[in-house]
């Protein structure tokens, strides 16, 4: 086994255990107790589904049973998609979890330091010297101060001059002095509160108990990013099973005749038959090319995800397509992952006729294609000379070709226009930005010098059943002359 391979694939399984660590970290550990039933059945979950994840991923071209992929497949896939965003959610959360743990409601802040002491009444100052006796005849307010008139002391030790006994507590008079007693606990015993206020330390006859703070915002974050992460896949899945939708592009070309112009081709790419979308997904594709009526249909390539024994069934919709001009297919990688020679016969049978490396003329333009360059490990790789060579340049041209990246032969032939698929248009944001890097368009229409590129976003999707900012579409690519 190569070594670089190893490698990667270790970065690759540790990367995936940090980033679920971390997310159970913040969804589970953080917002459940230790022990607790919620907290045992969620970490089960994180457990089984990059589990569940991976079998989907390493079944889905083994020769396993196709019902045991279905199982794997529909829980592995969506929990890919789940995982992602809630990654996402979770990394957008820390953004926002030191703020929310600085701010405190007023019923907290109260909480904790106690509610403000109402203010007390104002006594009467007693003017003292500076030994602290009282220079009145009132009796001595603290402390061991001696009263300077024959009243009692007031509190204390105090010593009275008088033989009057002293004013608290148990003291005995001995020699004209009273000495004090230690108080009674009742005399001791703090006031009793305010009528409706408890004493501190009395449990509340109705406990309310509020988590922690930290608790609280772990809760608040775990849920609005597990909230949006649900939400967002369930949107995304709906859009993919629903169908994908017409979608119009008018392209002009430079050599079209006037008798061409408004020709309407239907481009659909990445149909993705598979363990997950099977014949009802292919139905409601036929039925939505054939409601807008096109002049020629052209499926660029990724049609399937398995072989013809296992999907052959799914793909007899496709027998029903209708166009004046007929119907073509392109391979795309998919399809030499999963036998391409049997697929390319398969879809002979159902009427399409398949373009490797050929060429017909249509009214007003030539229509070639080419193989996906994922052929070229099959010895079956693109060849423009032989679909292109040649050619009467005079005339327009429009190339099928499953990959983006072949625009620089095409413009280097002469190609008005290529069709494409293969990126999905990113399918799940930010994936578009990953495609981006690998391709020249991630999808609609471009210029590059005097070819004009097309990228359709697909009809499926590949993986998880999800499509988030790049919905799915079949184009409705029409044609249209400069010349008048």
């Amino acid at each position: 086994m190569n070594p670089l391979f190893v490698v990667v694939a270790c970065a690759v399984l540790a990367s995936l255990v940090a980033l679920h660590w971390y997310v159970w970290r913040r969804v589970v550990r953080d917002t459940t107790r230790p022990g607790s039933p919620v907290r045992r059945v969620a970490t089960a979950l994180l457990v089984l589904g990059p589990v569940l994840f991976v079998g989907a991923f390493a079944t889905g071209r083994s020769g396993l049973p196709f019902l045991l992929k279905q199982i794997i497949a529909w829980p592995g896939y969506l929990w890919a998609a789940v995982f992602l965003y809630l990654l996402l959610a979770l990394l957008a959360g820390e953004l926002v979890r030191p703020v929310l743990l600085r701010v405190r409601a007023p019923q907290e802040r109260e909480r904790d330091t106690g509610p403000a002491a109402p203010d007390a009444p104002a006594e009467p100052s007693v003017p003292a010297d500076s030994t602290g006796a009282a220079t009145s005849g009132e009796p001595a307010a603290t402390g061991t101060g001696t009263a300077t008139s024959g009243e009692p002391a007031a509190t204390g030790t105090g010593a009275a001059t008088s033989g009057e006994p002293a004013a608290t507590g148990t003291g005995t008079a001995t020699g004209g002095c009273a000495v004090a007693e230690p108080a009674t606990e009742a005399a001791l015993a703090p006031p009793a509160p305010p009528a409706g206020t408890l004493p501190p330390g009395d449990p509340d006859p109705k406990p309310r108990p509020t988590p922690s703070r930290r608790l609280f915002v772990s809760r608040i974050v775990g849920g609005t990013a597990a909230a949006v992460a649900l939400g967002t896949v369930g949107a995304g899945t709906y859009g993919v099973l629903r169908g994908p939708r017409l979608k119009h592009v008018t392209v002009p070309l430079a050599t079209l005749p006037r008798a061409a112009h408004g020709y309407r081709i239907a481009v659909v790419s990445d149909v993705h038959l598979g363990p997950i979308l099977g014949r009802g997904h292919t139905q409601r594709i036929v039925d939505t090319i054939n409601s807008a009526q096109p002049d020629l249909v052209a499926v660029v390539g990724d049609l399937v995800d398995g072989t013809v024994a296992e999907l052959g069934h799914a793909a007899e919709p496709l027998a029903q397509l209708r166009a004046r001009d007929g119907s073509y297919f392109v391979t795309g990688n998919h399809e030499y992952f999963s036998g391409a020679a049997q697929w390319v016969d398969h879809v002979r049978e159902l009427g399409l006729r398949p373009l490797e490396n050929a060429r017909v003329e249509k009214a007003g333009f030539d229509l070639a294609g080419v193989n996906d360059v994922a052929g070229e490990s099959y010895g079956q790789g693109p060849d423009f000379v032989r679909a292109l060579g040649d050619r009467d340049r005079s005339r327009a041209s429009v190339l099928l070709a499953h990959q983006p990246i072949v625009i620089e032969e095409a413009v280097e032939h002469g190609v008005d226009l290529q069709l494409s698929g293969h990126t999905h248009g990113g399918q799940l944001w930010p994936g578009n930005l990953v495609a981006g890097l690998a391709n020249p368009t991630v999808e609609g229409l471009e210029r590059y010098g005097d070819t004009q590129l097309y990228v359709s976003r697909g009809a499926g999707a590949w993986g998880p059943p999800v499509r988030v900012g790049a919905p799915s579409d079949i184009t409705i690519v029409q044609l249209a002359a400069k010349r008048s």
